[in-house]
């Protein structure tokens, strides 16, 4: 089970390690969802207790957190909605979509309005889950990407729609543009959308999942999750496309100019590596992977780690041993959300 945890986060320039126990203003010792090895790391404070609870995202001024769960203490409906939570208060998550289908990836705009991804016009039912026995996302045609009021839960407008998967849309820190993925060009692709204006612009164009993009805090670039599949992989990704499927068990980090103009691979590493986001300084990314588990047999072990957007040997930043994966820095840079099975 997927639990939200906030924390001050620690990362220094250069991302050497630590020796936080020392420093006199910390007490290690009620630090105990601190695991041994987090020198980057202090103050680990859990949110959610119930349910599988994942992509927790800031609001712009840092008091609040979006994210999606299936917990039945807050949600009957059986699959992921969107809620929102005070991150210092003690007040219970607050339901802000319908409570209708199922939906995905809310994100806040600068105004407190939110965004998410819905199925609930096309059925107020949770839509099936995949079958057969591999692990596998559903890429849901009826995910349409909405916008409600700082609020929530009266009737969504629709935002970004039409034929196909459209969904994981994220917001630029200056507000002009939502970046999301969508099926509408023939494959898993990113698409920008100008708010003022409604603009379309694509800004990936090869064969694989494009997904998970986030806008870098100046707004000038972009980084997401893709594969690129070739020779029987690429036969295999279109094969589950059809099937409104993809199989997420060999991604890379990329980042991109915000128009899509001069991507590059950051990591190249075996695995699922995935859920990026920007250091606020613009140099480094934190993403989450399995890469060190890969080839073993057993369960796979998700770890959080931070590279250099030019690449290089990544630093490990969590040591669970579990799955910690979803992490986002807060806009003031002292924090950091993310979900875990710690």
């Amino acid at each position: 089970m997927q639990r939200i945890v906030a924390l001050v986060l620690l990362l220094l320039s250069a991302c050497e390690s630590v020796e936080v126990d020392e420093m006199a203003s910390y007490q290690a010792s009620v630090d105990t969802l601190r695991f041994a090895g987090e020198l980057h790391l202090r103050n680990v404070r859990q949110l959610t207790f119930g349910g599988n609870n994942a992509e927790a995202y800031w609001s712009f001024d840092d008091s609040k957190l979006i994210f999606q769960s299936d917990w039945q203490g807050i949600n009957p409906q059986g699959c992921d909605q969107n809620f929102v939570i005070e991150v210092q208060g003690a007040e219970a998550p607050v339901l802000i979509s319908t409570g209708l289908g199922r939906t995905t990836c809310g994100y806040f705009l600068p105004d407190g309005r939110q965004i998410y991804a819905s199925t609930h016009v096309a059925s107020e039912a949770c839509p099936p889950p995949p079958a057969g026995g591999q692990y596998r996302w559903p890429i849901y045609d009826a995910y349409d990407i909405y916008v409600t009021s700082a609020e929530g839960r009266e009737t969504p407008e629709l935002l970004v729609g039409g034929p196909g998967y459209d969904a994981e849309a994220t917001v630029s820190p200056d507000g002009r543009y939502v970046v999301f993925t969508s099926t509408r060009s023939g494959d898993l692709e990113l698409w920008r959308y100008e708010l003022a204006t409604g603009a379309l612009l694509q800004l990936t164009h090869t064969l694989g999942y494009d997904g998970g993009a986030f806008f870098s805090r100046d707004s000038q670039q972009i980084v997401w999750r893709a594969s690129r599949p070739v020779g029987d992989d690429a036969r295999a990704y279109r094969d589950l496309l059809r099937q409104n499927l993809v199989a997420p068990s060999d991604m890379n980090i990329f980042v991109a100019d915000a128009d899509g103009a001069n991507a590059r691979q950051v990591t190249k590493l075996p695995g699922a590596n995935w859920a990026p986001f920007f250091h606020p300084a613009g140099d480094r990314v934190i993403f989450s992977s399995n890469f060190e588990s890969t080839g073993g047999g057993g369960r796979p072990v998700f770890s959080l780690y931070i590279v250099s957007t030019n690449g290089g040997e990544p630093v490990k930043i969590t040591h669970s041993n579990t799955f910690d994966a979803f992490p986002m820095f807060s806009f003031d840079g002292t924090k950091l959300a993310f979900a875990s099975n710690r």
